[in-house]
């Protein structure tokens, strides 16, 4: 199945909003703005408190450091702590959204994505004109940790969930699970766990000076060994409270849980957090068996890959033996070109933003007389040529009279041949736009297939002009 169109319109928010509040490692006093966003666009970061005002895409590529929480960096710009904000998103079920901060990691908050989620909301949440994408699991995908024996796997499902299960063998912290049967739920089951840590961390943490925004009211802190008089007195200077005490659930007294599984939760949170880095939506239900952030974004990288792959490799599935929605005579009707240089057969689909035609490639072909003589090879060029014509359809399809038009390239960028093209090979040509069309230029993204297999790609830029 793979990569697929859906009927489900992509969303943003109709209104830009701020939050304030401390950043969990630095410190500092942070603004965290949500902006809206074209369609496609996708989930950004933007850092405005640096020259350029660079931006780092919610990417799994950027992802350099987990050890607390998931770190992204591009061209030495760095993000920390991004999956609370992006859970958040991802929970509401939005594509499109600039993230703009005034340093690098966003306000903890309560720990949670709870107050992302309201300010989402007062936002205002609005649907785009074009339609999401989103990648159906049709087999087990699956990441271990050997070292930690954290095991992450996705698996098909009707539509996205996750079940996590945590188990830190320790009394304090037993086993257990949470899960999210649908994104729906996530506001009112997970949006609201908060971070959690074991007393041994933040001491750790408090004597490398690693959580200076951390006042107690942001964690849950398990209680796994005893209390030290030195520890106490410690944990009070750090968080500002007059007391410290360890309630009979094996938690610190400064807050009261949720939820009695609000660790899983919280995990879950962060799994879908981590999993925004993949950049398409799944249709699949994620099983996360030990999840931290490493195992996650490992996950999400190896995910991440195997979509751009089906993506290059999505050959369009059609019915060659049905009648075509144009045919050689129509092609001509439309487009200038005549044998031996049109070279394009049929259409199958044409739509406001793509269409799909075919090529059979036989031995009369006059190119192939000195391209090779005894190796006869489809020419690259020629490919690319053919891959263009297509994207002249899909251009003139928007004027009324396509046949006083000419359609001139503009650029081509990112050509890759991947594969090569013999007679007796068909060729399937699939354009799509990049952009809307304006002004007569169209920008797309073109792939040739032959065989099931991708043999060219290419980025196209044309315009059409009127025959004077």
């Amino acid at each position: 199945m793979g990569i697929v169109n859906t009927e489900i319109k992509q969303k943003t928010i109709s209104k830009e909003i701020s939050l304030t509040g401390v950043g969990l490692h630095t410190g500092k006093n942070v603004t965290l703005t949500f902006k809206p966003a074209a369609a496609n666009f996708g989930l950004v970061f933007k850092r405005i408190d640096l020259e350029g005002a660079p931006v780092i895409e919610a990417d799994a590529t950027y992802v350099t450091n987990t050890q607390r929480g998931t770190c992204l960096e591009k061209n030495g710009v760095t993000i920390q702590t991004s999956e609370h904000v992006l859970a958040a998103l991802v929970g509401l079920d939005i594509d499109n959204v600039i993230i703009e901060l005034n340093a690098s990691e966003p306000p903890i908050m309560d720990g949670s994505s709870k107050f992302f989620v309201e300010a989402i909301e007062k936002a205002g949440i609005v649907e785009q004109d074009d339609f999401r994408e989103e990648y159906v699991v049709t087999e087990v995908v699956s990441y271990t940790d050997e070292d930690t024996g954290s095991e992450i796997l996705v698996m098909p499902a009707k539509e996205y969930q996750i079940t996590t299960m945590v188990d830190f063998g320790t009394k304090v912290l037993g086993t257990q699970n949470a899960t999210l049967n649908q994104i729906s739920d996530f506001k009112n089951d997970i949006s609201d766990s908060r971070t959690f840590s074991f007393l041994h961390e933040i001491e750790m943490l408090l004597q490398n000076g690693l959580i200076k925004g951390g006042d107690l009211n942001n964690a849950i802190v398990y209680v796994d060994k005893p209390l030290s008089p030195e520890t106490m007195e410690r944990l009070k200077v750090a968080f500002k409270k007059d007391s410290i005490a360890v309630k009979p659930n094996g938690i610190l007294d400064n807050l009261t849980l949720h939820y009695p599984n609000e660790a899983a939760r919280h995990k879950l949170l962060d799994v879908l957090g981590d999993l925004a880095l993949v950049g398409t939506r799944i249709r699949g239900k994620v099983i996360a068996n030990k999840p931290g952030h490493f195992v996650n974004t490992q996950f999400a990288k190896k995910l991440s890959k195997i979509i751009k792959n089906e993506k290059r490799n999505n050959v369009p599935n059609i019915d060659l033996n049905q009648p075509p929605l144009m045919d050689v005579i129509q092609i001509m009707a439309m487009l200038p070109h005549r044998q031996p240089f049109l070279l394009i057969d049929k259409v199958f689909e044409l739509t406001d933003n793509h269409v799909i035609a075919q090529k059979n490639v036989t031995m009369n072909e006059s190119f192939f007389a000195g391209h090779f003589p005894g190796a006869p090879v489809m020419p690259g060029v020629l490919i690319v040529e053919a891959m263009a014509q297509t994207g002249g359809i899909l251009v003139l399809n928007t004027v009324p009279d396509p046949e006083n038009y000419l359609t001139f390239f503009m650029k081509m960028d990112n050509v890759k041949f991947k594969q090569k093209v013999v007679p007796g090979d068909v060729l399937i040509f699939k354009c799509s736009l990049i952009t809307p069309i304006r002004r007569g230029i169209c920008h797309m993204q073109g792939y040739a297939y032959a065989n099931g297999k991708l043999c060219a790609e290419a980025e196209l830029m044309a315009q059409i002009s009127k025959v004077k």
